[in-house]
């Protein structure tokens, strides 16, 4: 089961603000007789405005606001005085989040920048005042119009972690390991199998003052696009990545065959996966011979990928693979 401190997925119920009333009023002072109508409008209702925040990575915050409202406009009053503005609504969200309407399955954001705002649900109208229906021919009008009602409904939120590299390997194979070992990210780290319940960000640094993001998504089984295993809950956090890195661990009884159900389980969840630039590495090759490795090369030899070999116990490797991964980032 995942973290219950990481939310990537939930339902919110938003409503912007009603606009506030015209007024129906006759201007009343000492010697001024009929001095006609002074109604004034009804202020505009608050929007309801997403904005990302980059320093948010889980949807968390909002799991127990089902229900957000904004400020409805205040009405007019008299001497043609207009109703105050309603405040608002900011929904904070981490970056690589997307918004639908639930009704409709239209998409209405799709948060991809820093300090990125968008106006999901738009405040209602105030209504004008009846200072505005007075003609020569009507001169007293006790009517005005009421605010127009703000925009609502259930709105879905899903978060895809952006990132540009994405690892993508079986339980067990030193994800986690290589993400501590690259950046300051500090993973769970441990001999059995899921250790890792939710994606995690780190920030790798490279030359001259360069860096990019890696995301260790939780690992992956056979048959984990049907549901197995953590199933296909933590996949779409890959759909993002620039570049996908397969991990296989030396160790492994085929490494080959294992590389080839990773593509599959990518394939069957979403075919497009495939067409993303990717490395793969083989880790824990430190118990691997000179010998080994050439085999290992020689099955890879049919494919576009040449196979890098690390080991974070003795850094093999390590910087040859931040190198190409750099390369692979920018080769375009």
């Amino acid at each position: 089961m995942a973290s219950p401190n990481f939310i990537d997925e939930l339902k919110l119920y938003v409503r912007a603000g009603h606009g506030g009333a015209g007024a129906v009023h006759f201007r009343r002072e000492k010697f001024i007789d009929k001095g006609g109508p002074d109604g004034g409008d009804g202020g505009q209702g608050g929007d309801i405005i997403l904005k990302c925040n980059p320093q948010l990575s889980t949807l968390l915050h909002l799991k127990y606001h089902k229900h957000i409202r904004a400020e409805d406009g205040g009405n007019g009053t008299a001497a043609c005085c207009r109703g105050a503005n309603g405040a608002s609504k900011i929904i904070e969200v981490p970056k690589g989040t997307i918004v639908t309407n639930v009704d409709t399955q239209q998409t209405l954001a799709d948060v991809t920048a820093d300090a990125q705002a968008i106006t999901l649900m738009a405040g209602g109208k105030g209504g004008k005042g009846n200072v505005h229906f007075k003609t020569p021919t009507h001169q007293t009008p006790r009517y005005a119009q009421p605010g127009i009602p703000g925009e609502e409904g259930w709105i879905h939120l899903e978060l895809k972690l952006m990132a540009e590299v994405g690892l993508v390997g079986f339980p067990n194979v030193g994800k986690s390991t290589l993400l501590s070992t690259l950046s300051a990210a500090k993973p769970k780290i441990a001999n059995y199998p899921f250790t890792t319940l939710t994606p995690q960000l780190g920030v790798v640094p490279y030359k001259k003052y360069n860096a990019f993001v890696m995301a260790d998504i939780p690992g992956l089984i056979q048959g984990a696009s049907q549901g197995k295993g953590l199933g296909i809950q933590f996949l779409k956090h890959i759909e993002r990545n620039l570049c996908l890195l397969f991990m296989i661990a030396a160790d492994s009884e085929d490494i080959y065959q294992t590389y080839d159900v990773l593509q599959q389980e990518l394939k069957t969840y979403n075919p497009a996966m495939l067409q993303k630039r990717r490395l793969v590495v083989i880790s824990k090759s430190d118990i691997l011979t000179a010998a080994e490795k050439d085999i290992i090369r020689q099955r890879f030899s049919a494919t576009t990928c040449t196979p890098i070999f690390i080991s974070a116990l003795t850094n093999e490797g390590l910087e040859q693979l931040k190198d190409q991964i750099w390369h692979l980032l920018h080769e375009h």
